[in-house]
């Protein structure tokens, strides 16, 4: 008592009585499942142990494939054990491992069937039964077969159409081009980012009037002045507060990528579907600039002419809902990006302004997050940034390269 002994050390073997006679005594259950190193590795005191599906104090021994393809071998005398799982000291056991030897290869001399140091060694010299010697212990993979291909974690649906007397046939259409990427890239998004969304409304009044004076000049130059380039602008402004909302998470690396462009990218519905083209380098144009290459963008993307550098490389993106802007929303990440803010339709709601009751001009945004990477106290620092320059955009003058 009060010894200290070195750590893997045999303390206690059990001496089980033969399976001949008297009634079976089962063993209670462990109650914690350890992590199995291979055949040979065991607890200390850990004499037995019930293996899937089988009963461990079998009436017959079975015989069985071993997992590396070869038959395994039958012992000389009939065990009370099955073979999968032999009987042995966890000195026994440690000596396996030692020569590299399977304790499952190995015909037991002791009793009950038990295998013995003798045994081991008498195998590892070649003066045992087994026709081939097993690999190292540290050297074999986990015990398991591996499948011919990745196990789905639920059973394909398929859909069976119901014949109804006088009704049209139901319509199948093959899963291909811009629909296929995007069923594949909002799958991989909502399956691998750990999305958060923050919703909050913005007093408008301040936006509204600065579009209005701004619209004549706009339109002189021949450009359609909406609130989508006050927004863009007001996300790059925010974005250089919190650089963090720009990071992608490299899988290849596993680092965090704080990308120090300001490539935006800009939600746009078509009839193939949704596309996202980019507004390049957003931090470096004025509104009218963005504006331009906003409008170029949608009607490329709707006419079906969208360039190729004009797809790829955003470090944030943004969907306006527009007119079908409803209450609030919960947008999906363009993954891998962090970030995505939700633009609804601006309404007339009535605001609290000193005191009185008037109408507002009140726009609802949603921001979805990736919680891995982003903390919600930075999403909601992020969202109130973006309306502390929406309602007072005069701001964003300042922050013109």
């Amino acid at each position: 008592v009060g010894d200290i002994v070195p750590v893997h050390s045999v303390l206690v073997v059990y001496d089980l009585g033969g399976a001949g006679g008297g009634a079976e005594a089962h063993a209670p259950a462990p109650t914690e499942k350890k992590k199995d190193d291979g055949p040979a590795a065991t607890a200390v005191g850990d004499i037995k142990e019930d293996l899937p599906g089988m009963s461990l104090f079998a009436s017959k021994p079975a015989a069985a494939a071993g997992t590396n393809g070869h038959a395994a071998h039958a012992a000389p005398q009939p065990s009370s054990y099955f073979n999968e799982k032999p009987l042995a000291t966890p000195a026994t056991r440690q000596l396996a491992r030692t020569l590299g030897v399977d304790l499952r290869t190995v015909p037991p001399s002791g009793p009950s069937g038990r295998v013995t140091k003798t045994d081991v060694q008498q195998l590892a010299s070649g003066g045992g039964l087994a026709t081939h010697a097993p690999a190292p212990a540290h050297a074999r993979a986990p015990q398991a077969e591996a499948p011919a291909a990745p196990a789905r974690s639920y059973a394909p649906q398929a859909i069976t159409s119901t014949a109804v007397s006088g009704a049209e046939p139901d319509e199948r259409t093959a899963l291909r081009g811009v629909r296929k990427r995007i069923f594949e890239g909002m799958t991989r998004s909502k399956h691998t980012a750990a999305h958060f969304t923050f919703v909050e409304e913005v007093d408008c009044e301040g936006l509204v009037a600065l579009r209005e004076r701004l619209k004549p000049a706009a339109d002189k130059a021949g450009v359609k002045l909406t609130y989508l380039p006050f927004i863009t602008k007001a996300v790059v402004a925010a974005l250089k507060k919190h650089p963090s909302l720009a990071s992608a998470f490299d899988e290849a690396t596993n680092e965090i990528v704080t990308r120090k462009s300001r490539n935006i990218g800009i939600a746009t519905s078509t009839e193939a579907g949704l596309i996202v083209p980019v507004v390049r380098d957003a931090d470096r144009k004025s509104i009218l600039d963005i504006a331009r290459d906003i409008a170029r963008l949608g009607e490329d993307a709707k006419a079906g002419k969208v360039r190729p550098e004009d797809l790829g490389g955003s470090v944030f993106t943004i969907t306006s809902l527009g007119a079908q802007g409803g209450l609030f929303a919960t947008p999906i990440l363009n993954f891998p990006e962090v970030g995505i803010l939700g633009v609804h339709q601006m309404k007339e709601k009535p605001v609290v302004k000193n005191g009185q009751i008037v109408v507002g001009k009140v726009m609802l945004l949603s921001l979805s997050f990736d919680h891995r990477i982003i903390d919600g106290h930075v999403g909601a620092a992020f969202a109130y940034e973006i309306i502390g320059y929406l309602q007072d955009p005069d701001r964003l003058f300042l922050e013109m390269a």
